[in-house]
């Protein structure tokens, strides 16, 4: 057997804060969320959209409260949703005073746009009282021209002194149950600000770009993005923002982290392109081996490669792979070869595999539920032990 790789990735250390029923933070997973796109103040329309994005596995849903008819809305909406409340808070500081007197779970707040500094403190002391978190959102499209003036225009310097501003501000008010966001529209911008700020403070990180359009573009925007910062480790919540369903942001930004490895929680299938070395139907393998996979939440790797060339150093790579030559192969598991298959055999066989790996897995009370890098092994080439 070969040797295992310990992985040198590492999460940057944030402190947790506690959203509701979640912590973000610390080692706790980066949770998914999505915002509402309903008058707020329409309860019933606004609990359908909630539900849809629940249903699509979202962790955290963020309302817009604009109007004092959308924060009386808040305790009703509350009772009906098991997921973290956060309320979106723009202008008025008034309407997130008027939230904290429901039972939400986090407040959004641009600090440079509600009024003044002695606003946004009014709005800590309730935070604080309440036992609630807030999240400082600074966004590059509506960053102080103060900051815009100093620098010249909204870079990442500008945007991460404005976060530093506000959350000594809220430090002098013993305030610490905070997350913060550098967002923008453009994905060097965000990334150079996430970064940055990743130097110089441990609170908790929510991900995005924002305005990132309509998909399919918008969530490969995103994807360049997010990825980047996950890999640095950087990130304790993700929003991919989408002109789209609900269910496509949500799907979207669990992708993002499942090919980042920040969070494995379905099985992950591989395959090759495609080209003229292939000598089975791939095609038909992995469309009717994904059907069959159905809703599994294991956290497994499965390749099938589809030639001799590539096929079985590749195969060896996964938990559980396919070697392809002209009408059969050979299936490895965890990197050794275990068995041969012919090509109208591969899927049944690749199941079957699968339940085998469930079985163990769960004897020796391994399976998780899901998996990130900071887990992860690497099987090295024995040339290299």
């Amino acid at each position: 057997m070969a040797e295992l790789y310990q992985s040198p990735f590492r999460r940057h250390a944030t402190r947790e804060v506690r959203v509701g029923n979640l912590v973000m933070g610390g080692t706790n997973p980066i949770w998914v969320q999505s915002m509402t796109t309903t008058d707020t103040h329409d309860v019933e329309a606004t609990i359908a959209e909630i539900r849809h994005m629940e249903e699509a596995g979202c962790e955290l849903v963020r309302v817009t409260v604009p109007k004092a008819e959308d924060a009386d809305a808040l305790s009703v909406i509350k009772q009906a949703t098991k997921l973290p409340l956060i309320c979106d808070i723009h202008f008025d500081y008034k309407m997130a005073l008027a939230a904290l007197d429901h039972p939400i779970d986090k407040i959004r707040i641009n600090p440079g746009n509600i009024g003044g500094i002695e606003r946004f403190r009014q709005v800590l002391r309730k935070c604080k009282d309440r036992g609630i978190a807030m999240r400082i959102g600074v966004n590059a499209g509506s960053l102080e021209r103060e900051f815009a003036m100093k620098y010249g225009y909204p870079c990442p310097p500008a945007m991460v002194d404005s976060a530093l501003r506000y959350i000594e501000i809220a430090e002098s008010e013993g305030y610490h149950d905070i997350i913060v966001s550098l967002k923008s529209s453009d994905v060097m911008t965000a990334v150079e600000a996430y970064r940055l700020y990743a130097k110089q403070c441990n609170y908790p990180t929510h991900l995005g770009i924002t305005e990132a359009g309509q998909p399919p573009y918008a969530i490969i925007k995103s994807a360049a993005g997010l990825a980047p910062l996950l890999l640095d480790g950087i990130g304790d919540t993700i929003r991919v923002s989408l002109l789209a369903d609900k269910a496509v942001e949500i799907n979207a930004a669990f992708d993002i982290l499942q090919a980042t490895g920040r969070r494995v929680r379905k099985p992950e299938l591989i395959a090759c392109p495609t080209c003229g070395r292939l000598e089975i139907d791939l095609n038909k393998i992995m469309s009717e081996l994904k059907a069959r996979m159905g809703d599994r939440k294991t956290p497994v790797k499965v390749s099938v490669l589809g030639c001799v060339v590539n096929g079985p150093g590749e195969a060896k790579e996964a938990d559980l792979g396919i070697a392809a030559g002209k009408g059969k192969g050979v299936i490895f598991k965890r990197g050794e070869m275990i068995r041969h298959v012919l090509e109208h055999e591969m899927v049944d066989a690749l199941l079957e595999e699968i339940d085998k790996w469930e079985a163990e897995e769960a004897a020796a009370g391994s399976l998780p539920r899901e998996k990130s890098l900071e887990t992860k092994r690497h099987r090295l080439p024995l040339a290299t032990r």
